[in-house]
């Protein structure tokens, strides 16, 4: 079990450093970009990114999903490039006549999602641009089911790292404004497409199965639905907020939200490595109670990232915004929690995936949209960014609390409860901590760092305090530190965590097991949006 985790969580690493380095240029230019746009143009770019959202997911017609799962039941090569060049056809034939459609009704979508000022063209170009890269899942997904993680993460570096550079030439530059914004995605994608070419050449062959097209759709089709309620879920509070408001309201909330969703890309880099990890494990004698304990670890690592996020909000806001965004901040806290609730969602809901019930899907997500759309109606008008923020959490909350029932009805795993109920308290105590931490009028950077130095720490101790951690798990930890002494003592760099050695999960001594190679499936979160990172969202897998 231990080198199946230590497999997990170093995949985890690799693919989180990826988004967490173009995340962190995007981050620190935030601060200049909005010296040159204002809150009514990210407004606009809520909008346009509104339309992104649902195309990708129609443009998709959960093939991607489709395309993991049946992927890792070709027996050969030319199984393999079958189903590859059956899914690109089709999705290349469907998919282009749509995107026709869309590009010649972009002036109407305009007048509708953003107002009577003429924008269709910078709705045309985010539709030709989501229609060709619909396509990438294909190359991406068999690096993800090969492990190639590294040659993963450069390609999506490399194109975040494209599309920051693109931006900041023709907004700053050339002053192009939101159409300088559009104009960097369109040309990094045209440049893009190139590069991966490479890996499309082995897979796409001029053949076409109609019965795996109709596999294929038979297992994606009901994630359509699903994949959709959960962009209702995503972006209708912007809608909304347009309705009852103005685009400047929209794009107040759109940079609070972007500090709040930056904790996706920890669930972006989890689900990357967690679908191969729990379907190589499910044949496993044992595989319910590995879900159990790593889904325990996972809860833990999200609760700490919340409750600081949640502390250090403000501080963050005022740090990288000029004064004019600042009041985005009250919504922080609240989006951060709704992305806590999308990962008990990812954790929770992977029995419909073994059991390939994915019928279950657009029921739980309807429920959520259903709770989105009313939440929002009722609290907007009332209660302004904040009314949006709170249908938010509920939205997801119900999607979480729904999906994982139908789950475990299915393939039922017992969770550890008492120590998730653990995890919960030192959230919630390091919150109150960090936020009591540094005294009023602090300079944002320096209230920063003492939050942080008071939250990890407290959450640490009073985990330990009220017994979350197993015996084996104490030996473990005790057994890194000695032997990263020992190295720092020899002068040697510490390197890895150990690989073998007994751990105790639950009670029963565990040793290490053969290291699993990754199969795959689709992803978990049903085709939603990639982590928006603060600044401006910046394209991802």
């Amino acid at each position: 079990m231990l080198t199946r985790i230590t497999n997990l969580f170093r995949n985890l690493v690799i693919y989180g450093l990826g988004d967490v380095g173009s995340s962190l240029v995007s981050l620190f230019l935030l601060p200049v970009f909005t010296r040159y746009l204002l809150p009514e143009d990210y407004g606009i770019l809520a909008m346009l990114l509104t339309i992104e959202a649902v195309t990708k997911v129609v443009f998709r017609w959960g093939v991607d999903t489709a395309f993991m799962r049946l992927y890792h039941d070709c027996v050969d090569a030319p199984a393999r490039q079958l189903l590859a060049s059956t899914i690109f056809l089709f999705l290349f034939t469907v998919n282009g006549a749509l995107a026709l459609a869309g590009i010649m009704s972009a002036g109407w979508l305009s007048r509708w999602l953003i107002g009577p000022t003429p924008h269709g063209l910078l709705v045309a170009l985010t539709i030709a641009n989501t229609f060709v890269a619909g396509f990438y899942f294909i190359p991406y997904q068999v690096l993800r089911i090969g492990e190639r993680s590294t040659t993963y993460i450069s390609l999506t570096f490399t194109r975040s790292a494209l599309t920051i550079v693109a931006r900041l030439v023709l907004v700053i530059w050339a002053g192009m404004g939101v159409l300088g914004i559009v104009l960097a995605d369109v040309l990094v994608t045209t440049v893009f497409t190139l590069i991966v070419t490479r890996w499309f050449a082995p897979l796409i062959r001029p053949m076409f199965s109609r019965a795996v097209i109709r596999e294929a759709l038979h297992f994606g089709l009901p994630r359509v639905p699903h994949s959709l309620a959960q962009q209702v879920i995503s972006v209708s509070d912007r809608y909304f907020l347009k309705a009852f408001g103005t685009l400047s309201d929209v794009g107040l909330y759109s940079i609070g939200a972007t500090f709040g969703l930056a904790l996706k890309l920890f669930l972006s880099a989890f689900e990357t490595a967690w679908t191969p990890f729990f379907l190589a494990v499910m044949r496993e004698p044992d595989a319910r109670r590995i879900y159990s304990t790593v889904s325990t670890y996972i809860i833990a690592v999200l609760v700490l990232l919340v409750a600081g996020l949640c502390a250090l909000a403000p501080d963050v806001v005022r740090l990288f915004t000029k004064p004019n965004f600042h009041e985005a901040a009250k919504v922080t806290p609240w989006i951060a929690l709704g992305v806590m609730f999308q990962g008990f969602y990812l954790v929770g809901s992977i029995g419909l995936v073994i059991k390939k019930r994915t019928v279950a899907y657009p029921i739980a997500t309807g429920l959520a949209a259903a709770m989105s759309v009313i939440a929002n109606l009722l609290l907007i008008p009332h209660f302004g960014m904040l009314g949006a923020a709170w249908a938010n959490v509920l939205a997801y909350a119900t999607l979480a609390s729904v999906t994982s029932v139908f789950s475990w009805r299915v393939y039922p795993i017992h969770y550890e409860w008492s120590r998730l109920f653990r995890v919960a308290v030192a959230g919630g105590v390091a919150f109150v901590a960090a936020g009591h931490a540094a005294p009023a009028g602090l300079r944002p950077l320096f209230a920063l760092l003492v939050r942080g130095a008071v939250a990890v720490p407290t959450y640490a101790a009073v985990l330990y305090v009220i017994g979350f951690f197993h015996a084996g798990e104490l030996k473990l930890l005790r057994d890194v530190r000695q032997r990263a002494l020992a190295r720092r003592a020899a002068g040697a760099m510490p390197t890895t965590a150990p690989v073998a050695g007994d751990l105790e999960m639950g009670g029963e001594i565990v040793g290490p097991a053969p290291e699993i190679g990754a199969s795959a499936n689709g992803n978990d979160n049903g085709g939603a949006d990639p982590p928006v990172i603060p600044g401006f969202p910046v394209p991802r897998r």
